[in-house]
């Protein structure tokens, strides 16, 4: 029994997600740069297209909420509370069918998500792997590949990030992902707010579908991508 048990543990410790120190320690300066203690305690709403958001953190706990008047005049709000979903129309809890709740509760998360970056790459659920030095527009980055495990990676866990960080400003510059078409966006128009430093993005197409997220940089410089659109957040309170 306890030589099962042996084997059973060098087994898992086989395949195991490993973290990578040094992928880790640039993440960890990127975070600082961004805003460090910052993002702890935290409460910040503003403008995204036809919605008002606030994220609201403190330590641990987190509420994400997304505010909507219709056509009609109802107020729509989608909170989103460690886990947590619901659903009001003026005032109102609705009745989400399943396939309704997973698609505004990932709204809601997604929203949130990317304003957090890089304070979110410090997640448990992350795995992170050191993908070299490159070049982009005369900058020198380091390439970060992200991974996640299935507990706690939400819904599309199975999902490969790759991040760009400038090698001596420590910033969040370029961000890849490939679920839902491939996407390469460019931060710009930085607000530095209540401590935090929040991006806008330039949201491109990549136009070689077959192409490995972590390639999408070389394709980009290539000219082989496409503008879709501006990821703008505003008015921030």
């Amino acid at each position: 029994m306890r030589y099962l048990i042996i084997i059973g543990l060098f087994l898992f410790s086989c395949t195991k997600k490993q973290d990578d120190t040094k992928a880790k320690n640039i993440i960890i300066d990127c975070v600082k740069n961004h805003g460090g203690a910052f993002y702890e305690d935290l409460d910040v709403s503003f403008d995204f297209r036809k919605y008002k958001i606030r994220i609201k953190q403190q330590a641990k706990a987190y509420t994400y909420t997304r505010t909507q008047t219709d056509s009609t005049g109802q107020v729509i709000i989608d909170e989103l509370s460690n886990d947590i979903f619901k659903r009001t129309i003026n005032g109102k809890v609705e009745n989400l069918s399943s396939k309704d709740h997973d698609k505004f509760k990932e709204a809601t998360n997604s929203v949130a998500y990317f304003m957090l970056l890089p304070y979110k790459l410090l997640d448990p659920a992350v795995h992170l792997k050191y993908a070299g030095e490159t070049v982009i527009e005369n900058q020198t980055y380091e390439k970060i590949i992200v991974s996640f495990d299935a507990e706690g990676g939400g819904k599309d866990h199975e999902d490969v990030f790759c991040y760009w960080i400038h090698k001596t400003d420590h910033t969040l510059d370029y961000l890849a992902y490939s679920s839902g078409g491939p996407r390469f966006r460019k931060a710009k128009g930085r607000t530095a707010f209540k401590g935090v430093i929040f991006q806008n993005y330039d949201n491109y197409e990549i136009l070689d579908k077959t192409a490995a997220v972590e390639t999408y940089d070389q394709i980009y410089k290539s000219g082989k991508k496409k503008l879709l659109s501006e990821i703008v957040q505003e008015h921030y309170k």
